[in-house]
């Protein structure tokens, strides 16, 4: 059986090698469950940013940022300017003062969208099974490819990677296991450009060590809990039986029971039906502060578009969900005249629904969904009496995009990019 992968040349080697005897490359993954795994979670690395390097040659080499504006949050930051500590949602001052040499550039939905879907092409080519999540990152069930295909999934996907870089310009990492929470664990594992591997036999050793945090559905303030009781890393779960945990934590507890063993139920769907779409922030220190949260309403807002756009659907409901100091929690819903799945039509409504429940305050969490989702376009488009010019403002939007698309990112700004 063979033992190693050359990430390069996609080629199958029998031995554990340090270079690969056909390339000399260096990139050659060895694992014993090479040929046998076939659940994979593919990640773009640091997506947005990556895209405006490629179609900005003199942004290679420098800190990047994108984000900013009106907002003043970054989206996604590139791996020189993390190395520096900045992070997606962190506030514009903050990331300038730990890096001050980036250059700050405003997000292109548009050209976004449109890179994702080269990249959901190509995952098409491989599998019919594939569970987008967002714009760049989505799950793969390769099982009973490898007929097909003639090679296995990892070959596939070091296939898929490189087509990635070379055809469309940009880097992804992968992770392959036997489940996709394990999955998704290793496409984190080598970032970037990385490929990493998580296998049956290594499960419940592997897990061990990992932080608490990586337990999927464990916020800030579910960790902080499961801390108190003793529980820092994965391993310390398995001190405690089922029953326990059901006792300590409730349905959680089953839940944090079943994936510290690395055991998952849940499967790649391509065809789920999506009920909703949500995204919520917690917060460190409670705040009041409108600016703030303002901020956090646009890149959930942002995040929320990325994912009706990835699945190409729309939705006809906005939330706005807040959780007080206290843990009362408010939720405010709107029902739109017409779908959207834009990113500013869901800010606006947000915006105007956190308003009259800033003097609740403070809060500790905020959350922006997208509801009532149907097929984009399967929906006759109305007017908006009340915004006569928005079909004007969508429109004059999707036009800047696709010439900043085609010509550079400065041929043409809006006037409030300028302030």
């Amino acid at each position: 059986m063979p033992e190693s992968l050359c990430r390069d040349c996609c080629t199958l080697l029998a031995d554990a090698l340090e270079r690969c005897p056909h390339c000399r490359s260096p990139r050659v993954l060895s694992h014993p469950e090479l040929t046998t795994l076939d659940i994979a979670h593919v990640d773009c690395d640091a997506f947005y940013a990556s895209v405006e390097k490629r179609d900005n040659p003199a942004l290679r080499p420098v800190p990047l940022i994108v984000g900013g504006g009106q907002r003043g949050v970054v989206t996604t930051a590139c791996y020189l300017a993390r190395i520096k500590g900045v992070r997606s949602a962190m506030p514009m001052f903050q990331a300038r003062k730990l890096c001050p040499e980036a250059t700050i550039v405003p997000p292109r939905m548009a050209v976004y969208v449109e890179v994702s879907r080269q990249i959901r092409a190509l995952m098409d080519a491989l599998t019919p099974v594939v569970e987008p999540l967002s714009l760049d990152e989505a799950f793969l069930d390769l099982r009973g490819t490898q007929r097909l295909h003639h090679a296995p999934p990892a070959v596939m996907l070091a296939r898929l990677a490189r087509a990635v870089e070379t055809e469309i310009g940009v880097t992804l990492s992968v992770g392959l296991s036997h489940n996709k929470f394990l999955a998704k664990i290793a496409s984190d594992l080598d970032k970037p450009r990385g490929m990493a591997l998580i296998g049956a036999a290594e499960t419940e050793s592997f897990l061990a060590t990992l932080p608490i945090s990586k337990i999927w559905g464990a916020g800030p303030v579910t960790q902080a809990r499961l801390e108190r009781d003793g529980i820092r890393k994965i391993g310390d779960i398995l001190r405690y039986s089922e029953a326990d945990l059901a006792r300590k934590f409730g349905s959680f507890g089953l839940h944090l029971h079943a994936l510290a063993r690395g055991r998952d139920a849940r499967r790649v769907s391509a065809r789920e039906t999506v009920k909703s779409i949500s995204n919520e922030t917690t917060f460190f220190e409670d705040t009041s502060d409108a600016d703030l949260l303002d901020g956090h309403i646009w890149r959930l807002a942002l995040k929320a578009s990325d994912r009706a756009k990835a699945r190409n659907i729309e939705g006809q409901t906005v939330t706005l969900k807040l959780k007080t100091a206290r843990f009362r929690t408010l939720t405010r819903r709107r029902t739109l005249r017409a779908p959207t799945n834009l990113a500013d039509d869901i800010y606006r409504v947000a915006a105007e629904m956190l308003a009259p429940c800033l003097p609740e305050g403070p809060f500790r969490l905020v959350g922006v969904g997208l509801g009532d989702l149907a097929v984009a376009g399967a929906t006759a488009t109305v007017g908006d009496l009340l915004d006569p010019q928005a079909a004007r403002r969508h429109a004059a939007e999707a036009a800047s995009d696709k010439i900043r698309a085609k010509f550079g990112k400065d041929a043409i700004k809006k006037g409030r990019a300028l302030r």
